[in-house]
């Protein structure tokens, strides 16, 4: 008995390692494949940041396929996607506190809903494929038009426009800009 609880031990061991192992290196493959960056704004006492996962186009159908109109999109590939502010910002007339969040959008064809959420998420979507995020922790909600450029983004795109100022989206022909003030 005492013999068969220790090789019980060692497999359970064994496999946890071989599982941790496929874990890292199913992790590392995803960031080879969507790179992390990181988009800092300052401008006099303000300073923005955000951490994101840059997927790549690679000949697919990005919004309305890849990533479906009217559901919610963790804005980026991997990790949800955050924003930190040092201060109080105005957007779209609503106040978003100064703070860290989870950045979100729901993509339409004419218009996109972004959203900031309060809690951090370990990773964007759950084992189901849906967005990690939870409507209740959501602190602001905005919704901004769409504009199509000729000239496709490779690969996903998270930028400020310090002349605005404002957040800019930017993958394949789809551009979405959130002033602020």
């Amino acid at each position: 008995m005492k013999k068969a609880l220790k090789w019980i031990g060692i497999v359970v061991g064994v496999l946890a390692v071989v599982l941790f192992i496929a874990f890292k290196f199913m992790q590392a493959s995803t960031k080879k494949a969507s790179p992390e960056a990181t988009v800092n704004y300052k401008k006099d006492d303000t300073e923005l940041s955000v951490f994101y996962c840059r997927p790549s186009k690679r000949d697919r159908e990005i919004f309305g396929e890849l990533v479906p109109y009217g559901k919610v999109w963790r804005t980026g590939a991997n990790e949800a996607t955050t924003f930190t502010t040092n201060k109080d910002l105005t957007i779209g007339g609503k106040t978003l506190p100064a703070g860290k969040y989870t950045l979100w959008t729901i993509p339409q064809e004419d218009k996109w809903t972004v959203i900031f959420n309060n809690k951090m998420y370990g990773w964007g979507v759950s084992f189901g494929g849906e967005a990690s995020r939870e409507e209740s922790a959501d602190v602001l909600q905005v919704e901004v038009p769409v504009t199509i450029s000729s000239i496709p983004i490779e690969r996903f795109e998270i930028s400020f426009d310090e002349n605005q100022p404002a957040l800019v989206l930017e993958w394949d022909i789809t551009k979405v800009v959130v002033p602020f003030n």
